[in-house]
């Protein structure tokens, strides 16, 4: 029996019908994919199967007991805490006891008052009664892998890192049905591939939506599009999907001009002479009054964006060099000793964690900032346009119309047709009356779309995408991909889009933890395969290949004896770290050390030791291993 469904369900908003009898059911482990336009109505049908929203006609059901959680695009604003608040929150009461004991157990570590020591100790017999010690590990297993500081305040957090937080609500409190509407956005690859081993590993019952191919490729057991309002279910996998889609799309390219045929001739027929309309048939005058209606009531697909890049002239063959370039921010180094040449037509991603500094090493690049050490030339005759990942070359009080031309009427598309704005905004899915529109109203797919039509009246040579993807549909990113590939020009691309890095780029700089970047040929995938296995427990299943990295010339060495003997023993040193780290975690669950305050400030303490250590152990194995694949020896 499904979990949750829809009979007949009907819902607009004084337009033509988001969903028009649509009927939809979820068995329990399907992990459904629901894919459709943007601003088709996706996020409306996540509303209405968590009861946000109720239908205009039709009813949804669900089973007796079954628990429904929601991952929304929007933050809410009413939110208050910190990280480890929120998060415990999608507990219900038992994550508001974790809450206020995690809170507890701070002032224990710090006050050593005999008053903390009893509300701590209280707390904890409180969670014994409930049960609720499994319910921890929970929590400090989601934070830990989305990287999220447990105290940190949401309210000071950026857009971003409160979505990751509210995705770690939603996944701790484990539902019978978890709607996901975009989770990959603002999470970095390794975020994004744990969250696809933690969804498949609990058998999870979920309908999510992504504009992550590769995401969207691992988890989907089924594809649901929304279309003009019907729900089509494709069943099987993307790759199917894309096959049955193409085919019906072509079989109905072909009913509609057989249809449209008809009624041509029908039109022409009941506008003949005076003697046919004496003898003209009734019936089948009712018969085109029916074609009539039915061409009326027909929706016709959304149009595709029509992308098209404004090339400058050729730059010199030299774009960017940089030798032995540093850069850090405090006591922290972004960028440490890179030596790179990038030349025209080179078409360069930037893959590391958010917050490694790709942006930073972008503004390296392109001269807008200063190194600590080391020098950047940049090139002759180069036009630079920038696609800004903040949005930040947005008003959010102007007009669509005005943001994309600056109060002007006409544009110049490729440097020498003139065309109404208007009708170029229409190229990128806005109509007229929606080109008035504020900026602020836009959905986040809508400000990309709008950001790329502003990018698009330039002309540049040198192309630099700061996180492009987030909130575009599919069906745009092909569009986007085919353009880039066709483009002349040299591309700079940070993105977590696996799939996007792997059609467009020709070769990735990696941040590797400690300011080191290493270049690798090829995308994403070519990246998985040359670079080193990670040490790192669990092993990701994805990343078993043999490290065959890309050897640098100038930078090639041999190891040292004493560094062969170092590289042979580190794997050992590392897994004896994470096994007592292992242990210290297993431990911090333990009643009996957790009525100590001063023996869980040490643990604590041992704990952020170990993790310095690893990281900095597995960076030293990581580049030994480079050194010796890369140097032959």
């Amino acid at each position: 029996m499904a979990l949750i469904g829809m009979h007949d369900v009907s819902i607009a908003f004084g337009g033509p019908p988001v969903l028009d009898q649509a009927r939809f059911a979820i068995e329990r482990g399907e992990r459904v994919c629901l894919l459709g336009r943007n601003g088709a109505g996706k996020s409306t049908i996540m509303k209405l199967l968590h009861g946000e929203l109720a239908p205009d006609a039709g009813e949804v059901v669900r089973q007796s007991g079954v628990t429904v959680a929601r991952l929304d695009q929007e933050v809410p604003d009413d939110i208050e805490g910190s990280t480890y608040d929120v998060v415990a929150e999608g507990l219900g009461p038992a994550g508001a006891l974790l809450a206020r004991y995690h809170h507890a157990s701070h002032r224990v570590a710090t006050e050593h008052s005999d008053a903390a020591l009893r509300e701590m100790d209280r707390l904890h017999h409180e969670l014994d009664v409930a049960g609720a010690w499994e319910m921890q590990t929970r929590v400090d297993t989601v934070l830990q892998h989305l990287a999220l500081d447990a105290d940190a305040p949401f309210h000071l957090l950026s857009g971003g890192r409160k979505r990751q937080v509210l995705l770690a609500r939603a996944l701790v409190r484990q539902p019978d049905v978890l709607l996901l509407d975009e989770p990959t956005n603002h999470l970095d690859v390794d975020a994004i591939e744990w969250m696809e081993r933690f969804l498949i590993d609990r058998d999870a019952t979920i309908i999510f939506v992504t504009h992550d191919r590769a995401f969207l490729r691992r988890l989907a057991t089924r594809i649901v599009e929304l279309d003009r309002g019907r729900l089509v279910d494709w069943g099987g996998n993307y790759d199917a999907y894309l096959r049955r889609k193409e085919a019906a799309l072509a079989a109905e390219a072909k009913e509609w001009a057989e249809f449209d045929k008809k009624l041509a001739k029908e039109e022409v027929w009941i506008r003949t002479g005076i003697q046919a309309r004496r003898t003209r048939n009734e019936g089948r005058v009712r018969s085109l009054e029916a074609l009539r209606l039915e061409r009326r009531a027909r929706r016709d697909r959304v149009g595709t964006v029509k992308l098209q890049a404004q090339e400058a002239e050729r730059s010199g063959k030299l774009v960017v060099e940089a030798k032995a370039v540093g850069f850090s921010r405090g006591d922290r180094p972004i960028v440490k000793d890179l030596t790179t040449t990038i030349m025209r037509g080179d078409r360069v991603g930037l893959i590391g964690p958010n917050g490694s500094g790709k942006t930073t090493l972008l503004r390296l690049l392109l001269g807008e900032l200063p190194p600590d050490s080391g020098t950047v030339r940049i090139g002759t005759g180069l036009e630079v346009a920038y696609f800004d990942q903040l949005r930040e070359q947005l008003d959010p009080e102007r007009s669509v119309f005005d943001s994309v031309a600056d109060g002007a009427d006409f544009i110049e598309v490729r440097g020498e047709t003139r065309k109404h704005v208007s009708g170029y905004l229409q190229d990128f899915l806005f109509s007229p009356d929606r080109a008035r529109t504020p900026v602020r109203a836009l959905s986040g797919g809508e400000r990309n779309r709008l950001l790329l039509a502003r990018l698009f009246t330039r002309r540049f040579n040198l192309l630099v995408l700061d996180e492009p993807t987030n909130d575009l549909d599919i069906e745009t990113l092909d569009l986007l991909e085919e353009l880039l590939l066709e483009f002349s020009g040299t591309l700079l691309l940070v993105s977590h889009d696996r799939a996007f890095l792997d059609a467009v780029v020709t070769s990735t700089l990696v941040f590797g933890g400690g300011g080191r970047v290493s270049e690798y040929a090829g995308g994403y995938t070519d990246w998985v395969r040359q670079r080193p296995a990670p040490a790192v427990t669990p092993p990701p299943t994805s990343r078993k290949a043999a490290p065959v990295p890309v050897p640098r010339p100038s930078r090639q060495k041999k190891l040292s004896f004493r560094e062969t003997a170092e590289l042979a023993e580190l794997p050992d040193r590392i897994d004896a770290l994470e096994r007592e780290r292992e242990q210290l975690y297993l431990s911090l669950a333990d009643p009996a050390l957790l009525r100590d305050g001063s023996a869980v400030a040490t643990a604590r303490a041992r704990l952020e030791t170990l993790d310095a250590e690893i990281t900095g152990l597995t960076g030293r194995w990581e580049a030994l291993e480079t050194i010796a694949a890369g140097g032959g020896g």
